[in-house]
């Protein structure tokens, strides 16, 4: 775990006290700025030591074949992986001709703060070199929310104690070498040589150099000025080589004396600019930064920032470590989607380059619901995403035999990349996931055009796969066999609940909307009796409910398989799937992530209370969570059941994933999923936000060591204010807003703007939660052991 005397917390600001080149990889992903189209990790200034070297431009990646032992026919071709491209962020210092390094002299103080009101990452440090030369640094940093391409570093130096010549070198470089590849999945595909040059040009204080893919053949242009402030003389000489850039500015400090360097950064790609294009959009980009300067930009990144915490923050009394956390999640969530602009949205975001930059289900049903109650916008644009792919995804199900659209499992551009079958193509469940992100939007902003526009033919085209995939049996049930769900630990198993249930929530929503968009849906070639078919299905979908254990199987025959033997499995052997091989996981009832459990969420109608408790009583002793996207819908769904300590265990671990490195993998950037899934248990869980049946129904209730719980919701246009205390909850419209009727706890409330409604919480239960798995509790209930056993 990342230590709290490293990182301690406070409930607005990532604050790292010292440097600890143990934790270099972590702190580069806890730091990373991003916009959704540009991303930068936090890498020192100097360039290194470093852990991963990291900018990224969203969607900018390069194809390679993929290889099998045995290929199949349908397998996917090529796979996609993010590519780190030109870095703009190194400023190297020399000190009377020594080079400010870390590994010499004397680093006699470091300190970094990432500031979630303005979204500028502050260091500042003072170093004495071993010939006993001090200076003072400061560097603010940033990328810019307002302009897509810009990034821009204030750079400061200051002499201690004596007259200094000193000299800074601002560095543009491509190609640099990265570490081996790790042998974990999860990790990225490495790449040599990928970039190919095609420009580099030098003049005054700016660099541009432009580059191209070898095998996708896209173009990219990256550019760099400066803005000089200093009394006295000064040298400055710019240079451009193929795949390096410099500026280099020499001044002599008095004692006192600061030399202050604003570096802007622009980036453009296309796939079908010139390289002259490319070019031109780089100097304008660089021209209206300069215009601006640093602290123009910082101005208005405080704007927006202000802006969206005023609808979007999530406030609670009780714990400031996990409200910390809350406020990362919502920032970081933030910067993986403001400015993506119908891109995908990676699991990382551009945070690092883990899981090769794709996107995944996660976006739809983890990060997009954590936005559409407060950001619809946002959410719009990653369904137009997902539309933009349709015609790929219609080629892939026709390979796979299918009528319709199969998205793919895991992609950059909307290629399927997935390699392993099993836990890629057969998991079907993503078509569902895009079709429950257009219902939420669509019921939360009320967006009829887009509807028309986009999400029919969403909602169409996988209501066509399941279609075509499942099949009514000689029973009359409708089936969908050979199929993954969340739980990758079974695989092509026949009928998963989840994944029939979130079908069915496909079908359902298909019939409304083309009964909705009537001629839309005859330009779309959808008649009356296809509509028909989809009713039908949706009726008959199939979920196995095994009546000796009265609980509902997670597919046709999991409770039917032998339980895995925890107790002789060590905490050294998780996470499971790195040492053991999958014939045996595949066998046994151990789930490595909430699947029926997470359809008690999603479609929590499908279930009754008493059903719920059951399920979860039985799967929580099975679930191992090797997994970051688990413990956030453990939490949601252990909140409902009335297990409300163990939802604030879990709910704490989803926070926590990444700012303590709870799995060990944050150095290959940060987990988007569990950060949205952790604003999820805070508002579904804690909050009890449900919007099955065209309403918001709210059944708040928090923990012991919780007093207030504080989030809003957007609906509709409105601005709703929910505020949970131990004895009731609040809900208050904002002062111009229509009226609304919401649930709470099953009672209809009338809402007017300007007259907040009270209501009573009913009492909780004192229930005994279910056990885990040995050594699989939640972190923080692993700490409370750890203490009460010493």
């Amino acid at each position: 775990m990342i230590p709290h005397a490293t990182f301690p917390v406070e409930r607005w600001r990532v604050r790292e006290t010292a440097l600890e080149l143990d934790l270099l990889h972590e702190a580069e992903s806890i730091f990373a700025l991003a916009n959704g189209h540009l991303g930068l990790r936090g890498n020192l200034d100097e360039g290194e030591p470093r852990g991963l070297s990291g900018t990224y431009l969203n969607g900018f990646y390069e194809s390679y074949p993929l290889d099998y032992g045995e290929r199949g026919y349908g397998f996917p071709e090529d796979g996609q992986v993010i590519v780190n491209v030109t870095d703009g962020k190194i400023i190297r210092l020399l000190v009377e001709d020594e080079p400010l390094d870390i590994h010499r002299g004397r680093l006699e103080h470091h300190e970094r703060v990432l500031d979630l009101r303005t979204g500028v990452l502050e260091r500042r440090l003072q170093w004495t070199s071993q010939a006993d030369h001090t200076v003072r640094v400061r560097s603010r940093r940033l990328v810019s929310l307002d302009l897509r391409s810009v990034a821009a570093i204030a750079y400061e130096v200051e002499a201690v104690g004596q007259a200094l010549r000193i000299a800074l070198q601002s560095n543009l470089i491509a190609s640099q070498p990265q570490a081996t590849p790790s042998k974990d999945p999860r990790a990225a595909a490495a790449l040599a040589d990928v970039l190919e040059s095609r420009l580099a040009i030098a003049h005054d204080l700016r660099v541009v150099l432009a580059h191209r893919t070898r095998r996708s053949d896209l173009m990219l242009a990256a550019g760099m000025d400066h803005m000089i402030e200093h009394d006295g003389t000064r040298y400055t000489r710019s240079q451009a080589e193929p795949d390096m850039g410099r500026v280099t500015i020499g001044v002599r400090l008095e004692p006192g004396q600061s030399l202050r360097v604003v570096k802007l950064l622009a980036y453009h790609w296309s796939s079908q600019q010139s390289v002259e294009w490319l070019r031109d959009q780089v100097d304008a980009s660089l021209g209206i930064a300069v215009a601006e300067g640093f602290d123009g930009l910082a101005n208005r990144q405080r704007e927006l920032l202000d802006a969206y915490w005023a609808v979007a923050d999530i406030e609670i009394e009780g714990d400031d470590e996990v409200q910390q956390a809350l406020r990362f999640a919502l920032f970081e969530l933030l910067q993986a989607t403001a400015r993506a602009e119908a891109r995908a949205i990676g699991a990382k975001g551009l945070t690092g380059n883990g899981y090769d930059g794709h996107a995944f289900w996660d976006t739809e049903m983890y990060v997009l619901p954590a936005l559409t109650y407060t950001q619809p916008n946002l959410v719009r644009d990653a369904l137009q995403w997902r539309h933009s792919i349709l015609p790929l995804a219609r080629e892939r199900a026709a390979q796979l035999g299918l009528r319709g659209a199969a998205m793919p499992w895991r992609t950059i551009h909307g290629e399927e990349c997935s390699s392993y079958w099993p836990a890629g193509t057969a998991s079907m469940h993503v078509n569902a996931a895009v079709a429950d992100a257009v219902r939420r939007y669509v019921l939360a902003t009320g967006d009829d055009a887009f509807e028309r526009d986009y999400g029919l033919e969403l909602l169409a085209e996988a209501a066509r796969l399941w279609a075509s995939f499942g099949y009514h049996d000689r029973d009359g049930r409708f089936r969908i066999d050979g199929v993954t769900g969340p739980d990758e630990y079974s695989a092509l198993v026949d009928n998963n609940a989840y994944t029939n249930l979130m079908a069915q929530s496909n079908l359902r929503a298909a019939v409304a909307a083309a009964e909705r968009h009537r001629e839309a849906a005859q330009r779309l070639g959808i008649r009356s009796a296809e509509i028909a078919a989809w009713r039908r299905a949706a009726e008959a979908v199939y979920v196995r409910y095994d009546e000796h254990l009265g609980v509902h199987s997670q597919d046709q025959d999991f409770t039917e398989h032998d339980r895995w033997d925890f107790e002789r499995t060590t905490p050294e052997d998780y996470p499971l799937m790195l040492h053991y091989p999958y014939l045996q996981l595949y066998c046994r009832q151990v789930v490595k992530q909430a699947d029926l459990v997470m359809a008690m969420f999603t479609r929590g109608d499908a279930f009754t209370a008493e059903e719920k408790r059951r399920n979860f009583d039985y799967y929580e002793q099975i679930t191992v969570r090797d997994s970051s996207l688990s413990a956030s819908i453990q939490a949601i769904v252990a909140a409902e059941v009335g297990y409300l300590q163990l939802a604030y265990d879990y709910l704490a671990e989803a926070a926590f994933m990444d700012l303590r490195d709870l799995t060990h993998n944050v150095r290959d950037g940060l987990h988007m999923a569990s950060l949205g899934g952790a604003l999820m248990a805070a508002t579904c869980g804690f909050g009890g936000l449900r919007d099955y049946d065209q309403r918001l129904a709210f059944a708040p209730r928090l923990p012991r060591a919780l007093q207030r719980l504080r989030f809003p919701v957007v609906f509709r246009g409105r601005r709703l204010a929910v505020e949970v205390q131990a004895e009731a909850a609040t809900y208050r419209l904002g002062e111009q807003d229509e009226p609304l009727e919401i649930i709470h706890w099953g009672e209809d409330v009338a809402l007017r703007a300007g007259q907040p409604e009270r209501r009573k919480i009913p009492p909780a239960a004192e229930l005994d939660p279910p056990r885990q798995p040995p050594g699989r509790e939640p972190e923080r209930a692993q700490r409370r052991l750890r203490i009460a056993a010493w």
